[in-house]
């Protein structure tokens, strides 16, 4: 099937920093027929991607051209079909590595398309990280234990209440037969009405651009899709792989809850898993490298999150560094530095050491350099928007490249690699309006830029920060743990990024995210309807902060 959607790189002059390109992207906007742009001042120039049928080359240079600032020098095309053999010369049209989210949604793309495609999974059963190991189970046991402290914890007067009673490993065997249930329903079920595709399990290798191996067997295929996933990854500390040390996977089949934690690593799933097993009454301690947890977000969100994690009797430690661990009659012993004092410490550990110090891409697949697929310098596979590799035919998506590892961003890459590698499509993928949640209590949520992005991206930006102590909702409901910040382009009055810390926060995210998609400005939601005592009513609230003072306000007003 031919398309019309084509994709060229743009060599401009003229640009002298990066409210340039986003001056010529604006200028684009404008042109029907463009699907998506990336415009770079130090790269002077960048890439779009358009339909050919309703504006051209020529539209796009005359357009930037007019502007009188800057001029296309050349154009060249990024988009010509790779020559692949016919598809009749291989035993399938895609063969997919990996039985994750990614290769699911590569496998149904590949499906309606009416494609021959093989899936080779090995390691975790099919369903991959998000329904054995990762977000189903873990979601799970963070409702049982919000149960269990909502039972014994209340912000209203009058309410007596008594401790609940915890059966720890049935909360465990209930757990096992949801993630059994819906790797049934939602993978197993789902593979076997998919149409043309065949299941192999087994470790694969690479043998070339075409060819895998995996059980002794070589198959081909005209494209192929690298969707390995990602683990734990493990530090090289002294004695940690003889400490008998846990993480997600095998911390979430303990049937017996331990009585205490020192968990490493304050990221989203460090602090996920300390607040559950705090509240089904472990002892948890954290130690974090860094200066903070959550290092990837603004200080203020990461002080919020500390503060309240705390106050649950959750220990933090941050930049300290753990140098040797040693088991000695059934207690870890665990040696280090303050690296703020530079003092050393020594604890002991009675209960279990659990390791979330992020993640590492399951890229150690024999042939895979052979084949000359290029990786990153953390081992990532480096793919363009497209989801391809350094080999024309080979792609890969998911957590073993470098971008947000969430099942819902793989899911959407696999998809995309599956159009661009059977049908060349020219689909890329643009995270600017990402959604995302950390399901602590409060939540921490967000999406588009935070003020580090903006300024980085050179766009003169401010910040609306109101506190849940200012929304009804939260008032009503005697929790105002949290703020709701917003970052909108002085410029245009477009809000390019949300930051969320409030109960149930993450509900909020995709409604920013929409907001930013779909470039609606500011002053716009400070004027839409939204239902009076919702949480949601705190964007509102939010956006009007912008230009009013609450304080002078009813709580009716807009």
């Amino acid at each position: 099937m031919k398309t019309t959607i084509k994709s060229v790189r743009l060599n401009i002059s003229g640009m002298t920093c990066d409210h340039c390109a986003k001056s010529i992207e604006k200028v684009l906007e404008k042109q029907g027929g463009v699907v998506d742009k990336s415009i770079r001042y130090r790269e002077g120039g960048g890439e779009v991607t358009f339909d050919s049928s309703k504006v051209s080359e020529a539209d796009l240079k005359s357009a930037i051209d007019a502007t009188g600032h800057y001029r296309v020098e050349s154009i060249e095309d990024l988009s010509t079909p790779q020559k692949e053999e016919p598809a009749s010369n291989y035993d399938f049209d895609l063969i997919i590595i990996g039985g994750g989210s990614a290769g699911f949604s590569a496998a149904s793309t590949a499906g309606e398309l009416g494609k021959r495609t093989l899936m080779i999974n090995g390691g975790l059963p099919i369903g991959g990280t998000c329904v054995n190991v990762g977000c189903v189970p873990s979601k799970n046991l963070i409702r049982a234990a919000e149960s269990v402290h909502h039972a014994s914890h209340t912000p209203f007067p009058g309410i007596r209440l008594s401790a609940p009673e915890l059966n720890f490993s049935e909360i465990i065997r209930q757990k096992k037969e949801l993630v059994e249930a819906l790797r049934q329903k939602k993978y197993i079920s789902v593979a076997e009405h998919i149409p043309g595709l065949s299941i192999v399990s087994g470790m694969a290798r690479l043998l070339d651009a075409h060819r895998v191996e995996a059980n002794g067997r070589v198959w081909s295929a005209s494209a192929i899709l690298i969707a390995t996933g990602s683990r734990t990854y493990i530090p090289a500390i002294k004695g940690l792989a003889e400490s008998s040390y846990l993480t997600n996977r095998s911390l979430f089949e303990l049937e017996e809850m331990p009585k205490s934690l020192t968990i490493l690593g304050a990221g989203y799933i460090g602090l996920e898993i300390a607040q559950a097993y705090r509240r089904f009454g472990a002892e948890v301690r954290i130690i974090e490298f860094t200066d903070r947890p959550l290092r990837s977000q603004t200080p203020d969100i990461s002080a919020e999150i500390q503060n309240h994690l705390e106050s649950e009797g959750i220990r933090f430690f941050s930049n300290h560094r753990l140098e040797e661990i040693r088991r000695e009659n059934g207690v870890l012993r665990l040696k280090g530095v303050d690296r703020a004092s530079g003092a050393a410490f020594e604890w002991q550990e009675k209960g279990a050491l659990v390791v979330a110090t992020g993640l590492a891409p399951n890229t150690d697949i024999p042939g895979l350099e052979e084949t000359g697929i290029q990786l990153d310098e953390r081992g990532y596979i480096e793919v363009d928007r497209g989801m391809r590799t350094s080999v024309d035919t080979v792609y890969a998506a998911g957590d073993c490249i470098s971008t947000p590892a969430f099942v819902y961003t793989a899911a959407r890459e696999g998809k995309i690699a599956a159009r661009n590698a059977l049908e060349h499509s020219g689909e890329k993928i643009d995270y600017r309006a990402l959604p995302w949640v950390v399901f602590t209590d409060p939540q921490v949520a967000g999406a588009g830029m935070d003020e580090n992005e903006a300024e980085k991206a050179g766009i003169d930006y401010d910040v609306s920060k109101l506190p849940l102590s200012e929304v009804p909702r939260a008032l009503a409901a005697r929790d105002t743990r949290g703020f709701i910040k917003l970052i909108r382009d002085k410029s245009n009055d477009r809000l390019i990024g949300a930051r969320i810390v409030a109960p149930e926060g993450g509900e909020l995210a995709m409604q920013a995210s929409l907001a930013i998609k779909y470039q609606i400005p500011v002053q716009e939601l400070a004027d839409s309807f939204f239902p009076y005592l919702t949480l949601s009513e705190g964007i509102k609230l939010a956006a009007i902060t912008f230009e009013k003072d609450l304080a002078s306000l009813s709580c009716c007003a807009s």
